[in-house]
């Protein structure tokens, strides 16, 4: 075990919102501070003195060899004096202090990060050891309904009504109600998702409270200290939840790049198949935590928490808009590019694509790379089979928006009624719609139609010229040119969907 180095200071003191730890050589003394909060109440020496013995029992499950016990502080009674020579006198047990190895502060992630010191190996090995962690931690019913949509929404709203005093004082309030509107959306839409992880038992007595500043990077490996101990139910997490919150204090230091990487690792030592939306949820989740405790402490007299304050919070809200659960329709006559254009945006966020083209086949029995040539409106071209075609592009998008996956759809949708039912999906999976008509010339459209390769569509330029003349108005949607270059036709596309999270209003 790496302890305090000959170099370090002797004794030191660190203070925080709740507590004081006292570093005397080579041990570490923590107490806990007489204070109640809304979310923890250590107003009486027995209520400290359980939350000791509680802290000790769960910090041993990551870190045995660093939280060795409890002592206790006496000091003498009132009133009390040696009148015997002795030297002795009548003591009572003033406090109680939890005991532990004092860890080398430059070992800290924090300051490796700060330091620019390479920080991947030991990243990989805090993944590791996480995963390993919540794959034997404890689970049960109790554990489990705490990752249930219901258990969330509730998290979610009790930070909200916690941070309410900072509205408007502290925290801007555009930016508050901006969280609250994009975490209960998302929420509100992904029953399937929570179902899926409650069944797959993700949900886990974890940390509850993992940050850079409590992880310690050491030679024989990482020490993973001060778990959450004061609430369980805050401690009963899905495991993603729980290390999204160092990926968010990575990113918090400046490191987005380290956040992912340790994020990525996480999920690949633990086999985790979450959607990346609802890896964004929970670093949002987490970063207005981190905005919460940061008011209470400007509250405590801390004036630089304000800006710490405001910058978790404008954290949480990127990543809910960035974790926002779209339907994207690219729409378009033949030619105009919008199957390249849908799948560029697939490719670009980590959505989904669903084909027309392909799925049409798909339903018939057929090849999707095979051609099925028809006239206009005949053939698997026919209003009914088209009509069934839209009925499967999104019932299959549904299923994959109430799991947390973005769609895009690739298809004309030339038809009115076809973009009614889905801005209807949209509506009830709580997603958000993005609409894009791909536009090329005529001359544009005509020369890819007969030059392109071996695809899954039959069109030609005459069902294009027909199309184009059955084709309504479709003013919601945003133009986007095609015949440029791809690149630009998908920068464009890009903004409209990074806008559409900001801009979307709750459905009522």
């Amino acid at each position: 075990m790496v302890t305090a180095p000959p170099t370090a200071e002797f004794a030191a003191v660190r203070e925080t919102h709740v507590g004081v730890v006292f570093l005397v050589g080579d041990r570490a003394y923590k107490l806990k501070k007489p204070v109640r909060t809304g979310f923890l109440d250590f107003s009486t020496p027995d209520r400290r003195l359980a939350a000791c013995r509680r802290e000790l029992e769960l910090n041993r499950r990551l870190a045995p060899d660093v939280y060795l016990g409890i002592s206790d502080v006496s000091a003498p009674h009132d009133g009390a004096q040696d009148r015997s020579g002795s030297g002795d006198a009548a003591t009572a047990t003033a406090e109680h202090l939890l005991v532990m190895r004092r860890m080398p502060g430059g070992r800290r992630l924090s300051a490796l990060v700060r330091a620019g010191d390479p920080a991947t190996g030991p990243l990989r090995e805090v993944a590791r050891l996480m995963a390993g962690f919540h794959a034997s931690a404890e689970r049960g019913p109790r554990i489990t309904a705490e990752g249930g949509p219901e258990a969330l929404r509730r998290r979610w709203t009790d930070n909200l009504e916690q941070a309410k005093a900072f509205r408007g004082r502290v925290l801007s309030e555009a930016v508050v109600d901006s969280i609250a509107r994009l975490a209960l959306r998302f929420i509100d839409g992904r029953g399937e998702l929570f179902a899926d992880r409650q069944a797959h038992d993700r949900i886990v007595d974890g940390h509850g409270d993992l940050i850079a500043e409590d992880v310690f990077c050491l030679d024989d490996g990482p020490r993973v200290l001060d778990c959450l101990e004061f609430d369980d139910q805050l401690r009963f997490v899905d495991g993603l939840d729980d290390v999204a919150f160092l990926a968010m204090d990575l990113e918090r230091l400046g490191r987005p790049d380290l956040a992912q990487l340790f994020l990525g690792a996480y999920v690949e030592f633990s086999g985790d198949p979450a959607p990346a939306a609802l890896r964004h949820h929970y670093v949002a989740y987490r970063a207005f935590v981190r905005a919460k405790v940061a008011c209470l402490r400007h509250e405590q007299g801390d004036p630089p928490a304000a800006e710490d304050a405001t910058g978790y919070a404008e954290l949480a809200q990127r990543h809910l808009q960035d974790g926002a659960v779209r339907l994207a329709l690219v729409g378009g006559l033949p030619g105009t590019g919008k199957t390249t254009l849908g799948g560029g945006l697939a490719d670009r966020f980590g959505a989904v694509l669903l084909s027309s083209d392909r799925i049409r086949k798909e339903l018939a029995g057929l090849d999707p790379t095979l051609p099925a040539a028809a006239g206009y409106r005949q053939g698997l071209y026919t209003p009914e089979h088209t009509d069934t075609l839209y009925r499967e592009l999104l019932r299959r998008a549904g299923e994959l928006l109430g799991r947390g996956e973005s769609v895009v759809l690739d298809a004309s949708w030339a038809d009115a009624g076809h973009r009614h039912a889905a801005e209807a999906l949209a509506h009830r999976t709580h997603s958000d719609l993005v609409r894009l008509q791909c536009r090329a010339t005529a001359e544009t459209a005509g020369r890819r139609i007969l030059t392109r390769g071996p695809t899954a569509s039959d069109a030609t330029p005459a069902v294009a010229t027909a199309m184009a003349t059955d084709a309504g108005l479709w003013p919601e949607a945003v133009a986007i040119p095609t015949s440029g270059s791809i690149e630009d036709s998908l920068d464009r596309a890009a903004a409209v969907w990074r806008l559409t999270a900001a801009r979307t209003t709750t459905h009522r």
